[in-house]
């Protein structure tokens, strides 16, 4: 199976790199057929639509690498090397990793609410070759692209892009206060410069969005391997409220989802300008 697609933009203007690792839904036919849960229930876990509320990057001159895999299938934000022993056969246990605890190591033991996916363990060697089939092969295309852009603009912004549950919220911001539309994460200042953190904040801001940051998602394997801002290597995990533009329960879009594209539209657009060289030419947008 494909693991992912990259979209390159006609000429790369920008040092922003967008991915998406969470909003694949290409699941085998093998893996439906062995799990416990139900079509709906398996897709739980997806960041279902966010490779297309994204989609507008390459004609705004940014790179967009989306996966194909599913997340209960292979987690593509987590190391190669979180691998549940209570899932995986033969795998030793770990030191504490609340990740694999929970469940949600890089082959995921439950979805969502902590629903379990299979009956059972599955093999060290069918782990092994998920791994090789899907999580290389995207890993590596991720690396190669923040190696040309880097060589190619002297530094690299990932934009990491998630979902996130509309309840998962309730965690986050002041008792009584408006809850965030977007939480924004680059591990407390460690995977990025405070700059590329502000400038992507008002991004959001600029669109009328409520904007935290760091709680209560401050970013995973995906931040913690890309992001090196000493070497302006910079990572942001964007994760949006999926009640903005999707019925959570019957995973759909609803009435909203295009307007809401638009509006993040713009908000590419100004993410965009922050790695784009002074008085650097902007890509005309296509029409739509």
């Amino acid at each position: 199976m494909r693991a992912f697609d990259l979209h390159r933009p006609a000429i790369q203007t920008t040092a922003v790199v967008f991915a998406s690792p969470h909003s694949g839904s290409a699941y085998p036919e093998a893996f439906l057929r062995r799990i416990v849960l139900d079509p709906l229930a398996v897709r739980s876990s997806e960041d279902a639509f966010v490779d297309r509320l994204f989609a507008r990057a390459p004609s705004l001159g940014a790179p967009l690498l989306t996966a194909r895999v599913p997340r209960a299938y292979v987690d593509l934000n987590r190391a190669a090397e979180e691998l549940d022993p209570a899932l995986v056969e033969g795998v030793q246990r770990p030191t504490h990793n609340p990740r694999i605890s929970s469940g949600l190591g890089v082959i995921p033991r439950v979805v969502a609410n902590g629903r379990a996916i299979y009956r059972g363990k599955i093999g060290l060697d069918e782990a092994q070759d998920r791994l090789a089939l899907c999580w290389r092969p995207y890993h590596e295309a991720l690396r190669a692209v923040l190696a040309e852009t880097h060589a190619q603009f002297g530094q690299t912004i990932l934009i990491d892009c998630h979902s996130m549950p509309h309840e998962a919220i309730e965690a986050s911001g002041v008792v009584g206060g408006p809850r965030p539309d977007v939480v924004l994460g680059d591990r407390f200042g460690a995977a990025a410069a405070l700059e590329i953190m502000e400038g992507v904040e008002a991004a959001f801001k600029s669109a009328g969005l409520r904007v935290a940051r760091n709680m209560p998602f401050a970013g995973a394997y995906v931040t913690q391997q890309y992001g090196r801002p000493a070497r302006r290597a910079h990572a942001v995990q964007v994760e949006i409220d999926r009640s903005l533009y999707m019925d959570e329960a019957r995973i759909e879009p609803h009435g909203g989802f295009d307007a809401f594209a638009a509006l993040l539209a713009g908000v590419i657009a100004e993410i965009a300008k922050l790695g784009r060289p002074a008085g650097g030419a902007e890509l005309p947008v296509a029409a739509e």
